[in-house]
């Protein structure tokens, strides 16, 4: 653009300065800029601190072989274009990808563009908060710690345009491509907007026509995210809580009850027992009616649709075949029968 020249016009700029002003020498040397280092062309991971200064940044560039080398040019060269030039302190921090290569005027202006290596990072559909941030951890994204005490800070969530105590439900399952050390805010924001992103103006009218707010809606979805992995399931999952709900009973989902668990003692074994059933937290649904306070994991767009479109079905229970499919029944002998077949079949396979 006109109103601001590249870093390689004001390099001819300041070409033209040191040729008529400071000599062949430095003229000769100033080419080195536009030499690259080598001919190898694997890539090498560089890293840059916060902060860190060009002149500590070039000279690491030298002894890690991606400056060129010659007796009229140094790491202090691409010092002085940088100040020319007035990129000296706008060069980003993060890993790079950098090859020999490039010249050194490309590798600078990959530093001042920002243009940091990313990693693919997958969060996959039924996550919570701290499964997320674990993850986001493991990769070295950020720390899981700081990235759920945002994630469950009322005010992030305000700010970010959510009507809930905390984003669970609300960061969206998607692969996404972070650099390191990315920081919460903008993590969240990523993931939220994604989530944002996903709402047809249908769905927004299907949503409007529910009598549901859209924290309802979401904290149904999680639900009926965690029932199932078979898409085909999902709306008739729904029709049965809908179903239960109208009729006023309790939806009794086992998912409610473990993160019910988690939510008090942060604990969970794998395994659910009568008792946990019986334990009252405000997400066990076989002690409360109606819906849990908020979602249980995060949703993806497939599982909003079901919310808001259940399937038209009379059954009111169902029970896992132990194969990602379940049985569903319309009376609780149909369902007990499912659930003793079905049950007697899984502890005849594990005896």
């Amino acid at each position: 653009m006109d109103g601001e020249k590249s870093p390689l016009k004001r390099f001819r700029l300041a070409l033209v300065i040191a040729l008529c002003g400071l000599g062949l020498p430095a003229a000769w040397s100033s080419f080195g800029l536009i030499t690259p280092a080598g001919s190898d062309s694997q890539t090498r991971v560089f890293g840059i601190a916060d902060g860190e200064a060009l002149h500590s940044v070039s000279s690491r560039l030298d002894q890690a072989g991606l400056l060129p080398r010659g007796a009229l040019f140094g790491p202090q060269v691409l010092v002085v274009y940088g100040r020319i030039a007035g990129v000296d302190r706008r060069i980003k921090s993060g890993e790079y990808d950098l090859q020999q290569t490039m010249t050194p005027l490309q590798i600078l202006d990959k530093l001042v563009a920002g243009s940091v290596k990313t990693y693919a990072i997958t969060l996959p559909e039924g996550w919570r908060i701290d499964q997320i941030a674990t993850r986001l951890e493991e990769a070295q994204i950020i720390d899981a710690k700081v990235l759920i005490a945002k994630a469950t800070d009322p005010e992030v969530a305000r700010t970010l345009g959510v009507e809930a105590n905390t984003l669970e439900g609300y960061l969206y399952p998607e692969t996404y491509q972070f650099r390191r050390n990315t920081n919460a805010d903008e993590i969240l924001k990523h993931l939220v907007d994604e989530f944002k992103s996903r709402w047809t103006a249908e769905d927004q009218t299907r949503l409007e026509a529910s009598g549901m707010s859209l924290h309802d809606v979401v904290t149904f979805a999680s639900i009926v995210e965690k029932e199932t992995a078979d898409d085909s399931e999902r709306p008739v999952i729904s029709g049965v809580f809908h179903n239960r709900l109208r009729k006023g009973m309790r939806l009794q989902s086992d998912p409610t009850v473990i993160y019910g668990m988690l939510f008090v003692s942060g604990q969970f074994d794998g395994n659910i027992r009568k008792k946990d059933l019986r334990a009252d937290t405000p997400y066990n649904t076989y002690t409360r009616a109606g819906l849990p306070p908020g979602p249980i994991a995060s949703v993806s767009i497939d599982s909003i649709r079901a919310a808001l479109n259940p399937a038209d079905v009379d059954y009111l229970y169902f029970v896992s075949r132990n194969d990602g499919t379940h049985e569903f029944s319309k009376t609780l002998r149909e369902h007990t029968n499912a659930v003793n077949r079905y049950q007697k079949r899984q502890r005849r396979k594990g005896s």
